[in-house]
Formats: C-alpha cells, structure tokens, sequence
C-alpha cells in the first residue's frame, strides 16, 4: 500500500530522468496540433482482415511518431453490407466532416465561444508505394463523393526508408546480406534484383528510384519492372542475366493490397526467380504516412509541438 508520500515497504521510486541539456539533449517529441485534421489512410484492394490488420499497425506506429494524431481508415474498395468493418473512404470522409460541425456545436451548446472550423477536415494519405494512377483516380473520386474538405497527400514513394524496407526483406528471405557490416557469405544472395511494382510506366519509375537507392546499399544491379504488364518481369530478367548475373530475386515494391493475389507467384515463375515478401507493415511506413500527412499541411513534425 502506498502512503502520500510515496510507495510503501520499500519499494523503489522511478524518479524522472533529468533533462538533458546542450547539443546532446533529446528533441521534444512532436504532438499534433489541437485541432488538426484526421488523418485518413486510404487502404487499396479488397478489404480483408488481413488488410485491415495491416492498416492498423501502420496507424499505430504513425500514433507512435506524432502523438495526439486522430486518424481513421477508408477502404478504396469499401463494403456497404458491412460498413463497421470495412467502411468506404468516402463515407469515412464523410462522417469525420459530420463530427468535426458536431463538436463545434455541442462546444457552443456548453457555452463556449467557438469559432468556424477552418482549414481541411481531413488528410487522405495513399497507402502506396508509388504512384498507381488508376488507384489515385479512384481515391480522388472518393474524396469527391464525400462532403468533407480534403487535402490529399502524395503516395510514401520513393524514398530511402523504402529502399531499406526492400533490403529487409530481401535479406529476410535470404536473399541478401543483412548489411554491409556482415560480411558472411549467403549462398543464395542474389547477385541481380528486379524491383517490381503495379500501377504504370510512371509507377515503375518511381520503382527505378528506389531501386537505385537499393543498388547502392547491396552493390548488385537493380532493375525495375510492371507486373501488371504481361511479359515486363521476364523481359527486364533476361536483361540481368545478358549482363552478368547469374542468381535473381523478384523485390516487390508493394505494401500488399494493392496487388492482385497471384501476381508475384506467376511474376516469379515467369522470370524463374525467387522472391522476397511484400513491404507489408514495416516500421518505417508509419513514419513515410505521417510525414506525407505533415507535409500536405505544410508543417513539419518538428514544428507541430509548438502549435
């Protein structure tokens, strides 16, 4: 039992740690801004468990970096017959917008002076990894189909963390070396790697990006592909092989519900290559989703502690 002062038998005290001072002191994390609209992750694909799980944790991890952030999910492909589980983007816009005029008048109801709500309601941020441009055209529909004032931020790519996230799971299938620190043989290192994506030639571009990002972390060459576009994959690995390398690995440059169930496999087949994983929820998505929702405010995350 505790007593006023402190816990009782002895038990120890977890004092707080003194802040540090100078060059060395630890930056204030940043907070959202009160006030600030809700970040909507637009979730691609068919809704599923395992999609929704998977928007969840990147959520969770974006709560992690900007704590005080409101943010909700919206499935591009949203079921009416079961919304609670899987509602649209448009009608998630539609009922941050009905909220926020709803605090606003229960806040004049209390007596409190309140003023209009300005600025956006909310910021839909893309959960892709390049610009898939039938995908964008559907989220901006969306956004246009609800009632709520909307910035709509870029896609996560390219990007180093993603050039990262593609080396994890690429060594994770054992396909590369963890890193460069680890000089350890991998006998089934690829010696050439086909950085594959959905959504266009402007898509795969953005692919190439990344991917030359990746080249410079593994010193292999790295090439980029459509695998929506029939032939593309095998055609870029005939490439590799004409130059030299000998062994290849299939990269997907895709969150996950993006693409079409299947597509990596015959992808893979195609070009007779292995295949790593999907970005999935890596920890630096959560990141790339709160950056592209600061940026489309125009704030940085170090300057929304001081609003």
């Amino acid at each position: 039992m505790s007593s006023p002062t402190g816990p009782a038998n002895g038990l120890p005290v977890r004092m707080p740690r003194p802040r540090q001072t100078g060059r060395h002191r630890r930056p204030e994390p940043a907070v959202a801004p009160e006030g600030a609209p809700t970040l909507v992750l637009a979730v691609p694909g068919a809704p599923s468990a395992a999609s929704r799980g998977l928007a969840e944790e990147i959520i969770s991890i974006g709560r992690s970096e900007l704590p005080g952030l409101e943010a909700r999910i919206g499935f591009l492909e949203g079921e009416a017959d079961d919304a609670a589980e899987f509602p649209s983007l448009s009608t998630v816009l539609t009922a941050v917008a009905g909220e926020r005029v709803a605090r606003a008048e229960f806040a004049r109801s209390a007596g409190h002076e309140v003023s209009e709500p300005t600025g956006p309601d909310a910021v839909v941020v893309p959960l892709l990894a390049g610009p898939d441009a039938d995908l964008l055209r559907r989220i901006r529909q969306a956004v246009m189909d609800s009632s709520a004032a909307v910035e709509l931020a870029e896609v996560l790519g390219p990007h180093p963390l993603l050039a990262e996230g593609l080396h994890v799971r690429l060594s994770e299938a054992g396909l590369a070396r963890a890193d460069r620190a680890r000089l350890f043989t991998v006998t089934t290192a690829a010696d050439g790697i086909i950085v594959a994506t959905t959504g266009g030639e402007e898509a795969v571009q953005v692919a190439g990006v990344t991917g030359m990002l990746l080249a410079a972390r593994l010193a292999v060459p790295v090439k980029a592909a459509a695998l929506d576009q029939e032939g593309s994959v095998a055609a870029v690995a005939e490439q590799l092989r004409s130059e030299g390398s000998t062994q290849l690995a299939l990269a997907p440059y895709l969150i996950g519900p993006e693409a079409a169930d299947g597509l990596l496999d015959t992808a893979a087949k195609e070009a007779d290559c292995a295949v790593a994983e999907v970005l999935g929820a890596y920890g630096a998505l959560g990141k790339l989703v709160v950056t592209q929702y600061s940026a489309a405010l125009g704030i940085s995350q170090g300057a929304a502690a001081a609003h």
